[in-house]
């Protein structure tokens, strides 16, 4: 066996290793025939261990041949070829000094986190729920990370977010967890909506989405993007406004906390550490698009900065400890998103790979952090309070209690992005379905819909 048909045959089974977890779980679920919490474990965690070593395979293949860049091309799915009209959809994956590590990092966590939750769920009601969604979430990150077109990238960008909202709402039974998903789906849609457009006008711009026709053939993070300042401004703004709704930076921040109404778990692998690094993932991967214009290095670098100060002020007044640890590691992801504004790729790449680690052990080992934090403070004593005092004393008190009200309000975002937002597009969606309305009774000669004929006002009362 030749060296590319290794790498092939490899790289293409750490993307088939989640796809028929995906498969085998959710057929089983959509046809009523949900398998025991053993054999769940058990098919779990040996996609995991065969997508894990095959990657571990690419990576040695790939040192022992010196080799820093391998594709796997699935071919074009889609081609179009008429007159001025040229397009392509095709499926191709990367592996690099970029998404090698990544990838094998989604599998390492996810790994930890399968056998932590196949006991944390025991006899839970959503078992088999849980794993069908964290399978969708799996496969996802593998896709992200390996995606060597944008077109791949955002089919496992979308399976990421579905996953992730359907986990906040997890359990179902309460309002708030439900509610809460929601939240999150909705900021999701707009980042969602930005990566498309994105999307769009990359091919426009290049007539293709493959990442080596826009980056470069340059081995990341070498390459130069293949498109002029304006446009790279413009691309690269889009790309930032996505990897700002997906990794919580400012204003899309309010999202994070209320995430932690998933299991812990949940909260532990996707919103502490692979979910909310994603785009800063994204970043890296667009690095050429970033150097191309300045102004868009220094929008990434003061919307990191920004949202690090903000994590860091709204996370010491935090009283629950999963929210806590939420704005912690958004502090973090905020300053490697500025190492990726400032072009230390390196740093940022090294940076998310020893966080994801560490807030993983972290959210994991939440219920009984308290307790060794009791221990600690007593060993230590009031040495933090006093030095905190007197920091506190440069001030002034009206200042204080400014930034205390900021951050106990978490900043005010979630009213931010609710008035600017939410509520315009509410307002239109609700004109033109009174128009709709008015349509359809004037041609059926009365109410046209059974809900306006049980509840006529039933729209304006929406919130």
């Amino acid at each position: 066996m030749d060296y590319q048909t290794l790498i092939q045959i490899l790289g293409s089974a750490v993307v088939a290793c989640p796809a028929l977890l995906v498969l085998v779980l959710g057929v089983c679920a959509l046809l009523d025939a949900p398998l025991s919490e053993r054999v769940i474990g058990w098919l779990t965690r040996l996609a995991v261990v065969c997508g894990l070593l095959a990657a571990i395979g690419v990576m040695v293949a790939m040192l022992i041949n010196g080799d820093s860049r391998q594709v796997v091309d699935w071919g074009n799915w889609i081609k179009i070829e008429h007159e001025a009209l040229h397009y392509h959809f095709s499926v191709k994956f990367i592996f690099d000094r970029l998404s090698v590590p990544f990838v094998m990092l989604s599998f390492v966590l996810c790994g930890t986190i399968a056998a932590f939750a196949d006991s944390y769920l025991h006899r839970e009601r959503g078992f088999s729920r849980f794993f069908v969604f964290y399978a969708l979430f799996l496969l996802g990150m593998v896709v992200s990370a390996l995606a060597g077109t944008i077109e791949t990238l955002f089919t496992g960008w979308e399976l990421v977010g579905l996953s992730s909202a359907l986990l906040v709402a997890f359990f179902q039974e309460r309002p708030w967890p439900v509610r809460n998903g929601q939240r999150v789906w909705t900021v999701y849609r707009i980042a969602d909506a930005a990566f498309l457009m994105a999307a769009i006008a990359l091919h426009h711009f290049t007539g293709q989405g493959d990442f080596d026709g826009l980056m470069g053939s340059g081995t990341w993070p070498a390459g130069e993007a293949s498109l002029a300042q304006n446009q790279a401004l413009f691309v690269g703004l889009l790309l930032l406004i996505a990897a700002a709704g997906k990794s919580a930076l400012v204003p899309f921040s309010g999202w994070l906390p209320r995430a932690m109404e998933g299991p812990t778990p949940s909260s532990a692998i996707f919103y502490g550490a692979l979910s909310v690094h994603l785009g800063a993932y994204l970043l890296l991967r667009v690095g050429p698009v970033l150097e191309r214009s300045l102004w868009l290095s220094a929008a990434v670098v003061f919307m990191g900065a920004i949202t690090a100060v903000f994590a860091s002020l709204a996370g010491r007044v935090q009283t629950d400890i999963k929210a806590a640890l939420s704005f912690a590691s958004l502090t973090q992801v905020g300053i490697i998103v500025v190492e990726i504004g400032l072009g230390l790729r390196y740093i940022a790449l090294a940076h998310l790979l020893g966080h994801a680690c560490l807030r993983t052990l972290q959210f994991l080992r939440a219920p009984s952090l308290l307790q060794d934090y009791r221990l600690m403070e007593n060993a230590i004593g009031d040495r933090l309070s006093i030095r905190a005092s007197r920091w506190s004393r440069l001030v002034p008190s009206s200042v204080q209690r400014w930034f205390y009200r900021l951050a106990l309000e978490r900043g005010y975002l979630d009213a931010f992005l609710t008035d600017l937002l939410a509520r315009p597009f509410l307002l239109i969606f609700r004109f033109f379905d009174r128009l709709e309305r008015k349509l359809t009774d004037a041609i059926s000669g009365g109410p046209s819909r059974e809900s306006d004929r049980l509840r006529p006002s039933a729209l304006d009362e929406l919130p």
